[in-house]
């Protein structure tokens, strides 16, 4: 198969509505050659099956030390260059086999010792505090919040900060940091956001050294598998990878689930009616809008063939989970929201060796929040227009800004 000559290139709508882009790449061919919002030249895998096989491609490298060149090479040359820094970059997400093998295997033995079935019942008490605090203020008469701000975000960041020996007076700082890097932010700023947040993860982990405690942060540093243990750079690199995706995915898993609910008015009905379908629930949430749209950007190490369409070594590649978990030859009628949807492998955690380690934990606190958001606040509505929702300028991450709802 010969790939057109036409380069479609994004702009920032693509940030508001990405599925409709899709559909039309997903027409026109397998593969199509695609420039960013940000000027960086790709080539973008858009239907389930070859995002799969993509993720799952040994070939395609998603070493960062490796990638600099490619990244130079294919973007506009009124852009400024891509850079990368190894202070938090040097994480199992940016890495091969044999070195993710590594890495994975000692983050494993640390986040997943006694897996995240313990971390109920304070996920439980998180949520009620944080429901008692949004009925008190029903009851002095306020009715409008950003769900958001005031529930989908202190949540996670609460339980992350917590399992990881972080002070919660730190967390606002973290959600403007994390914001900044994960955003479409011109380079010196997301620049200043990263030198910020290495520097604070260097003094955590000093002062986890000298006073060790009952969290990951110390596990993380005690971690070894036979002699092995993480070194500086790769513990700064893993806390900065930890914290940062074990927040920002289930805020916006806990705000968009919602949001898809609030317009799907016969789905939220029936979840009401029947809270015993939550978990499937989240699977169809995960599914419908996810909190990852496209995962890192990959290099081919050798010329490759992605659904018949040739790409030379040297090039990036990506393979968008969001286009993936629309694609209606895997799910039928797939821009509906069905939450009795029979089951079918969503990619919204990844696939292959990426695979998320944090899945069960936003599966978890996916579960407990919208439980107790609908059994506290059965007649929640929205409070603005879905077409007025501000979603985050990135590429990697797929959620709102704010999201405004009426309580009562």
């Amino acid at each position: 198969m010969t790939l057109p000559d036409a380069v479609t290139r994004l702009d920032a709508s693509f940030f508001q509505d990405p599925y409709e882009i899709y559909a039309e790449l997903r027409t026109a061919g397998p593969v199509r050659k695609v420039v960013l919002p940000q000027g960086t030249h790709v080539w973008m895998v858009t239907n389930y099956a070859d995002v799969r096989a993509t993720l799952a491609d040994l070939r395609l490298s998603n070493d960062i030390s490796r990638a600099q060149p490619a990244f130079e090479h294919h973007r506009d040359p009124d852009k400024p260059p891509v850079k990368f820094d190894a202070a938090l970059s040097t994480h199992m997400l940016n890495s091969d086999p044999p070195q993710h093998t590594r890495l994975r295997k000692l983050v494993t033995k640390a986040f997943t010792a006694r897996g995240v079935g313990h971390l109920r019942p304070r996920i439980e008490e998180l949520s009620t505090e944080l429901l008692d605090g949004l009925a008190a203020r029903v009851a002095a008469g306020e009715r409008e919040f950003d769900l958001i701000a005031d529930f989908a975000f202190p949540l996670p960041i609460t339980v992350i900060c917590e399992l990881l020996g972080v002070p919660d007076t730190d967390r606002d700082a973290f959600r403007e940091w994390g914001s900044t890097i994960l955003s479409a932010s011109p380079p010196e700023v997301i620049r200043d956001a990263r030198t910020a947040m290495a520097e604070y993860m260097v003094r955590l982990l000093a002062g986890k050294r000298e006073e060790p405690g009952a969290d990951l942060l110390t596990a993380l540093i005690d971690a070894r598998d036979d002699g092995d243990r993480l070194s500086d750079r790769e513990l700064v690199s893993m806390t900065f990878l930890l914290l940062l995706a074990g927040h920002e995915t289930t805020v916006n898993l806990i705000a968009s689930g919602m949001l898809s609910l609030l317009q799907a008015p016969d789905q939220l009905a029936l979840l009401r009616s029947d809270l015993g379908l939550l978990p499937g629930a989240i699977e169809e949430f995960l599914r419908f809008e996810g909190s990852v749209n496209i995962p890192t950007v990959r290099h081919t190490l050798e010329p490759v063939e992605i659904g018949g369409v040739p790409i030379p070594a040297g090039e990036l590649v990506v393979a968008p989970l969001a286009a993936a978990n629309r694609d209606p030859n895997k799910f039928p009628d797939p821009d509906r929201l069905d939450i009795t949807r029979a089951p079918a492998a969503h990619l919204a955690f990844g696939h292959g060796v990426h695979f998320c380690v944090g899945a069960p934990l936003a599966r978890l606190e996916g579960e407990v929040a919208l439980a107790g958001l609908l059994s506290r606040f059965p007649n929640i509505s929205l409070a603005a227009d879905p077409a007025d929702l501000v979603w985050h300028e990135s590429t990697v991450v797929r959620g709102l800004h704010s999201l405004p709802v009426l309580l009562s």
